[in-house]
């Protein structure tokens, strides 16, 4: 079975016919040509896939895209405006928060929810409400600092 999906996808009306078992991540990846929003374990479990739906967070993996007809979405690729970056791309480029960079669209995308819902009080509050995007590579810290410093406004 097929049902036609309207959603806001980064501010743009975008709509697609998909099977009913189209997870979001699909519908961005596949049929809208988004592909910066990551398919890792596809099992919620590392947040590579995070996005933004109605202003909170989700794993797009876990979750059906016409649960979300009428929907405000915002990927990775929706983070820029008027061809800059966001502040928090650009924090994660001056602190080198990337390593080999697959997690990074789910991280940058899940900073900036952790950001607006005010869990920066600290480093350690930080860790915890990003403890969803699994990857802990060399440059971990660094993403902390990213977050840390464009939290503060700076």
């Amino acid at each position: 079975m097929t049902t036609a999906v309207g959603l806001t996808v980064n501010g743009e009306r975008r709509s697609a016919v998909v099977d009913n078992r189209t997870s979001l991540l699909d519908l961005l990846r596949e049929h809208l040509g988004l592909p910066g929003t990551k398919k890792g374990c596809d099992q919620g479990a590392c947040g590579a896939c995070t996005v933004l739906v109605d202003g909170r967070r989700v794993n797009s993996c876990l979750t059906f895209a016409v649960m979300h007809d009428g929907a405000r979405v915002t990927t990775i690729e929706g983070l820029a405006s008027g061809g800059r970056l966001h502040p928090l791309q650009q924090a994660f480029i001056d602190h080198d928060g990337l390593q080999c960079g697959y997690c990074t669209p789910g991280q940058i995308v899940s900073a900036v929810a952790c950001i607006a819902e005010g869990h920066t009080r600290s480093r350690e509050e930080i860790r915890e409400w990003m403890s969803g995007n699994l990857c802990r590579c060399g440059a971990y810290t660094n993403i902390v600092t990213a977050i840390e410093q464009t939290a503060k406004g700076g």
